[in-house]
């Protein structure tokens, strides 16, 4: 099975924790996933392309359930299956052209799936309490800065 290199390594609990990001933001304002991602160790920020900047009440709602996802200690799992059975499950939008035919799927419990080529935690219960630290919004781009704590 030959699948296509990744050219950095993520820190898995941040890593995972923009799979969970990705999804609440999908399910709460109907946008793509996330398709300008920079993950560190100390933070880490992702670009949404939205009609409107989400307002204060809704930037505590997505960190909330971000954190609610995190505390459902959820297993994070991989399998691989071919490039055209994955089309049926993930979008595939944000693959190369030069996609391997075999692709790795990784979920977070029931909440996301999508293909991925990253490091991920086994568990939520791994990645501590997300937190956002900043974010802006200009020409129907809202960008997130986020961190994790794991001094609770």
């Amino acid at each position: 099975m030959e699948l296509n290199d990744h050219n950095k390594q993520e820190h898995p609990p941040m890593h995972t924790t923009e799979h969970i990001l990705n999804q609440t933001m999908v399910r709460m304002f109907g946008c793509p996933r996330s398709r300008n991602t920079h993950i560190e160790r100390k933070k880490s920020k992702a670009d949404y392309f939205l009609s409107q900047a989400p307002t204060d009440v809704q930037v505590k709602e997505i960190e909330d359930k971000v954190n609610e996802i995190i505390g459902r200690n959820l297993s994070v799992t991989e399998e691989f299956m071919p490039i055209l059975e994955a089309s049926k499950i993930v979008d595939l939008s944000k693959l190369p052209e030069d996609v391997s035919q075999v692709l790795r799927i990784v979920r977070v419990g029931d909440y996301d799936v999508c293909a991925c080529i990253g490091s991920h935690v086994q568990n939520t219960s791994e990645i501590g309490r997300f937190e956002i630290i900043s974010h802006d919004f200009a020409d129907g781009r809202w960008r997130v800065r986020f961190k994790l704590r794991n001094d609770l």
